[in-house]
Order: C-alpha cells, then sequence, then structure tokens
C-alpha cells in the first residue's frame, strides 16, 4: 500500500498543476455555476489519476523481484507487460546507497540503489523496502561483493568525521555563487530603487532567491555529513528532509580533487569530490551532486588526513610541480601563477584556479590515456595543455598553459607510469578488512 502511495504522490501533483491551470485560465470568463461545474471534474481527474498510478505502481512493485544466483551476482526481474532480466556483477561494484526520501523515511522505508562499473545503465534502484529490508540487503551485497559469507552483517566502522552544521552553513553563505547572487542583488536593489520599477524587483527575486535558494539546497543535502571507514569501504550519509547513506568499497576511486574558494583561505578550509567508476550520467545530476563529494567543507589537516585514506601518502605529499612558464600570462591573465603539473611514481597531480583552487589527482592505475593539446595561441606562444582521461565524473585532472616541452616530457612519462600500474598485478587497496582506525586530526574550533 504504501508503496503505490509514495509511488503516486508525483503524479497526483502533476494532475493538481493541470487542473489549476486550467481552472485559472476559465476563472475570467466562467461565472460561479461555471465554476462549480469544473470543481467536480477536477475532483474526479484527481481521483482517477491517482487510483491509475497507484494501480501501475502497484503492479509494477509486485512484478519486481532480485535475488542472488549461484554466481554470487545480483539479479533483477522487472516489467508488467514486458518483462526484463538484469545481472549485476558484484566483483566490480562500485557503490550501495540506502536513500530515504521524506515521505518514504516517514513510513521507515527506503530505497537501495547498487552501482556497478559498466557502460550504460550500470544501476539498479530498488523502491521500496522496509528500512531493515534496505539496511539488511545493503550489507548482503556489501559481503558478497568482499568475497564474505552473506550472513556476515554489517561491518563495524568508526567514525573520521562530521562536518558541523555551523561551519556547514558559513561555507555556503561564502561560496562563491552566493558571493555573486548578493553581488547582483545589490545592484537590482539599487536599479529598483533608482528607477522605482517593478521589472527591477522582480529581477531583485531571480538574482536574490535563486541563490540562496541553492545555498540551501545543499544545506539540506548536506546537513549532518558523517564520513565513517569499515571494512568494506568508505561510508558517507547525509541529509535533513531526505536521507542518504552511500558506501563505497576499497579501491574505486579513480581521481580525486580538493578544491579552495578564496572566501575559505582565510579559515583554512578546502572541499574534497572524488570520481568513483560507473559514476551516473548526467541525467542524474542531483543525486550526483552528492555522490561526488567526499566532504563537502573541512579543515585542510582533516582533508589531507583523508585524501590519505583514499590515496595513501598523496594528502600528506608535496609535489614537485612543474609550473606554467611567465608567458602564459598572455593565455592566462589571471590564473597562470597557480597553473602546473606533477608527475611521480604513483599520480599525476594537475592545479589550476586563481579564486578557486583546485588540485586534482589521479593514480597511474586509474588513467585510462594521457594526451597534448595545443590550440594556435598555444603553438605560438610555446605552450601546450595536458589532459589525463579518467572514468566520468566531476573530477577534471588538466594542466593548463605549460612549456611545450614539458608538457611533452610529463605525457609521455605518465603514459609510461600508467603502463606500469596497469601491468601491475591486482588493484591497490586503500584499506584492508583487518586493518586498524585511527582517528584523525581534531578539528580546530572556529571564532
Amino acid at each position: 500500500m504504501w508503496v503505490s502511495v509514495l509511488r503516486s504522490i508525483p503524479v497526483l501533483l502533476g494532475v493538481l498543476v493541470v487542473f489549476a491551470v486550467q481552472v485559472g485560465g476559465n476563472l475570467p470568463g466562467v461565472g460561479g455555476s461555471g465554476l462549480s461545474r469544473l470543481l467536480p471534474v477536477g475532483a474526479g481527474l484527481l481521483l482517477v489519476g491517482l487510483v491509475l498510478s497507484a494501480l501501475g505502481s502497484y503492479l509494477s512493485w509486485s512484478r519486481r523481484e532480485y535475488w542472488f544466483d549461484e554466481s554470487g551476482d545480483l539479479r533483477v526481474d522487472s516489467g508488467v507487460l514486458t518483462r526484463q532480466q538484469r545481472r549485476l556483477a558484484l566483483s566490480r561494484l562500485q557503490s550501495v546507497d540506502v536513500h530515504q526520501p521524506l515521505l518514504a523515511r516517514i513510513v521507515g522505508m527506503a530505497e537501495v540503489r547498487v552501482e556497478v562499473a559498466g557502460a550504460g545503465d550500470s544501476r539498479v534502484v530498488l523502491q521500496y523496502l522496509t528500512e531493515t529490508e534496505a539496511r539488511a540487503l545493503r550489507a548482503e551485497v556489501l559481503a558478497r561483493a568482499a568475497g564474505l559469507r552473506p550472513d556476515a552483517g554489517t561491518a563495524p566502522e568508526q567514525v573520521l568525521v562530521t562536518v558541523p552544521t555551523r561551519d556547514l552553513v558559513v561555507s555556503l553563505l561564502l561560496s562563491s555563487t552566493t558571493l555573486v547572487g548578493a553581488l547582483a542583488t545589490a545592484a537590482i536593489v539599487t536599479a529598483a530603487v533608482m528607477s522605482e520599477g517593478a521589472v527591477g524587483l522582480l529581477g531583485l527575486l531571480l538574482t536574490g532567491g535563486l541563490p540562496l535558494l541553492a545555498a540551501f539546497n545543499q544545506f539540506v543535502r548536506f546537513f549532518g555529513f558523517t564520513l565513517a571507514e569499515s571494512p568494506d569501504g568508505l561510508r558517507l550519509r547525509s541529509g535533513l528532509t531526505s536521507t542518504r547513506t552511500q558506501t563505497v568499497p576499497p579501491g574505486r576511486v579513480h581521481a580525486i580533487e580538493v578544491t579552495e574558494p578564496v572566501l575559505w583561505r582565510r579559515l583554512g578550509w578546502v572541499r574534497v569530490q572524488l570520481t568513483l567508476a560507473g559514476s551516473p550520467g548526467s541525467s542524474d545530476q542531483d543525486e550526483n551532486a552528492t555522490s561526488g563529494v567526499l566532504l563537502p567543507v573541512a579543515p585542510v589537516a582533516v582533508a589531507r588526513a583523508v585524501v590519505d585514506r583514499v590515496l595513501p601518502g598523496v594528502g600528506s605529499r608535496e609535489f614537485a610541480w612543474e609550473s606554467a612558464p611567465a608567458r602564459a600570462r598572455q593565455r592566462a591573465p589571471i590564473q597562470w601563477r597557480e597553473l602546473g603539473v606533477a608527475v611521480n611514481p604513483d599520480v599525476v597531480a594537475t592545479r589550476r584556479g586563481r579564486l578557486v583552487r583546485r588540485l586534482a589527482v589521479v593514480p597511474h592505475a586509474r588513467t585510462q590515456s594521457v594526451h597534448l593539446t595545443q590550440g594556435p595561441w598555444e603553438r605560438l606562444l610555446g605552450l601546450a595543455s595536458l589532459r589525463v582521461d579518467t572514468a566520468p565524473g566531476p573530477v577534471s585532472v588538466v594542466g593548463l598553459r605549460l612549456d611545450a616541452r614539458a608538457a611533452r616530457r610529463a605525457v609521455d612519462e605518465a603514459a609510461t607510469q600508467a603502463r606500469r600500474a596497469r601491468a601491475a598485478s591486482g588493484p591497490q587497496r586503500w584499506m584492508s578488512p583487518t586493518s586498524q582506525v585511527d582517528a584523525l586530526p581534531q578539528e580546530p574550533p572556529t571564532g
């Protein structure tokens, strides 16, 4: 019953919108009797839409089956008129999420999202299970992927980082999006006061409301953000109205990026993002905004310690940078001093950005290709740019406006190290089931 109701809510809202538009369009031309005839029709449409949607949702839910086959892989059968069967190889598991939208959370239900590496649609979403069933399924999927007994249960965890609410609010208010919106709002207010026009007030609503709405959306998404470590991987939990629990198995991180907005530098804060294999495409950007964030905001020392958990030795390492030459100022007048690339036996690192500094790192074993680009202006200046291709995701590993010869050497070295890393036996795990979890540096108080 609850499954049908939860799935019917979007359809019901759609019918309400259509009915409101129809009534609004007819109100000026009809009297009281006309409106009285429209209301029963609208109520009937709502009822029919709700019943049909609930029936379709119930049939779809009742016809969906999942089980583990003899190979230990997850099988899912679904469809009412047309049946389809999918098989997810848990040896290629990328992440397992338990997501609870607000309405599902109220009635104690959740959905499980299983993501594996692969082309096309590599995700299965199981809606809706009881919260107990959802967490038990997640534990079994992780256990089977790790080669453990299916009834091994949920692995113990130790919390590494909890983002304080105050820090999250301050970081969102000091973000570049909020700042630009505030400046635009100030300009609109000034213009509206000087001209006393209604158009200016409309612009005020757009420029002032949307940035604040975006900041509030991120606050709701990252509220109570907790990062924990366990033998089955990293566990990320967050959410105010809708809660999300994501588990990233060991060795699935393809790239990491540390961003440092200009207004965060005085506070010593950074954000850490990551790219996972098999990440959702552009059709799932709302979820990607959460799943691509390892830390929404954290002190530099804490962020380095977390990066070291994912890519050992990277967070605390000082790179030997090949910086952009002075002539790069003609091509990148603002950020040329911040541009650079570093290649060592373990990773390729790039840096860029002036207002928002970005440090991106990708292990050689995760490099899919590396290439050099050189436009006409760069050729004239003797410059070139390097790009490392890895799994699709929020992290871009690019070295911009470098000396052409230095960029060529970096490309050759990165390609050589990538071949060596791929030839090495077995994936490098950032953690083993028997490893001990050490405490991270304590976050200093913010004042």
